[in-house]
């Protein structure tokens, strides 16, 4: 049997988690595929756990695992995966989730037939339809977006998931439950392991639009996620300090001189309402060294390097997506 896809699911401390995450995809409705766990030097049993559950095997769904001896964070976890994967598609998912017998299947099939209709050279990744594990009835993700304030933020959260309930072009697909075409990944040099976590998502989906590649939500393909379940608050210091990071590293990455200024004031709008709601959250000096990390970065011999060349990307690609951002910022803002 030849393998389709290779699901790779980054694991660190997942032990209240990764093992409902394996019973669901061994309950899928296909088996052309395998099952890529990386451990990220886990203190808590919970490779051990699945490891005996679901032994190493050859048969179909066949499962693998690798594990660091040191944290090296979630970009890291995901690029030795997909080095490992064998399929000509990987898709990246969570440990803080479940999903539903059809979800390998939708999300190939997606990918696959936006790949005829749109060209081979077109499709990048398609996102699952992500709903609270907590509240079913609730949408936790249904794609992520990116606007001229430097906000990223997920579209549909907290609403009704019966809302949701067809395909459409995203700014780009959560690394929490998507698929991606492997030779992209590749060709884009994977995840940007700068970022460590967080935002790395929205980094390569920007990545691919600069190249010309279309992101997309399907509505088929459902997975339901613990999110800040796992860790048991959605705002903590670390997160924070990282997205703060990461935040100025993207702008940095993915914008040409002159679109970094035309947005400037928009930035400086942004920037200042995320500072004073970090001060309100008593994380404003995690905030602002996570500010400073990202200019760093960016002034870095590595911060530099992961820069293209923008006059190979062309003005007109930078104008659509510049245009985009905008649109996106209005919506943002009108909620």
């Amino acid at each position: 049997m030849q393998i389709k896809v290779s699901v790779i699911i980054p694991n660190f401390n997942g032990k209240e988690y990764l093992e409902n995450c394996m019973d669901s995809l061994m309950r899928q409705d296909v088996r052309s595929f395998e099952v890529i766990v990386i451990d990220d030097a886990s203190s808590d049993d919970s490779l051990l756990r699945v490891k005996e559950k679901y032994p190493e095997n050859g048969a179909f769904p066949r499962t693998r695992y690798a594990a660091h001896e040191e944290n090296k964070g979630f970009c890291r976890s995901v690029n030795d995966g997909i080095a490992l994967a064998e399929a000509p598609y990987v898709i990246l998912l969570n440990n803080d989730t479940v999903v539903e017998p059809s979800f390998v299947k939708e999300l190939y099939h997606a990918i696959r037939r936006h790949e005829k209709s749109l060209g081979c050279r077109k499709i990048f990744s398609v996102q699952a339809k992500m709903i609270s594990l907590q509240e079913k009835e609730i949408m936790d993700d249904a794609g992520d977006y990116y606007c001229a304030l430097g906000w990223a933020y997920a579209a549909g959260k907290g609403k009704p998931a019966s809302h949701y309930k067809k395909e459409r072009r995203i700014f780009a697909a959560c690394g929490g439950a998507a698929i991606y075409k492997k030779e992209i990944l590749q060709q884009l040099g994977g995840f940007d392991e700068n970022h460590f976590a967080y935002l790395e998502d929205i980094d390569i989906g920007y990545r691919a639009k600069l190249y010309g590649y279309e992101n997309l939500f399907t509505h088929r393909a459902i997975v339901y996620h613990a999110g800040s379940g796992a860790s048991g608050s959605r705002y903590n210091p670390f997160k924070a300090k990282l997205a703060a990071k990461n935040s100025i590293y993207i702008i940095y990455k993915n914008m040409p001189d002159w679109q970094i200024i035309v947005n400037l004031p928009l930035f400086v709008i942004g920037y200042s309402l995320k500072l004073l709601f970090y001060i309100l959250k008593g994380m404003g000096d995690t905030y602002i060294k996570g500010l400073a990390e990202g200019f760093r970065l960016c002034g870095s011999a590595e911060g530099k390097q992961r820069r293209p060349e923008f006059k190979q990307i062309g003005l007109l690609r930078c104008l659509k997506i510049e245009g985009e951002l905008l649109v996106n910022t209005f919506l943002r803002l009108c909620g």
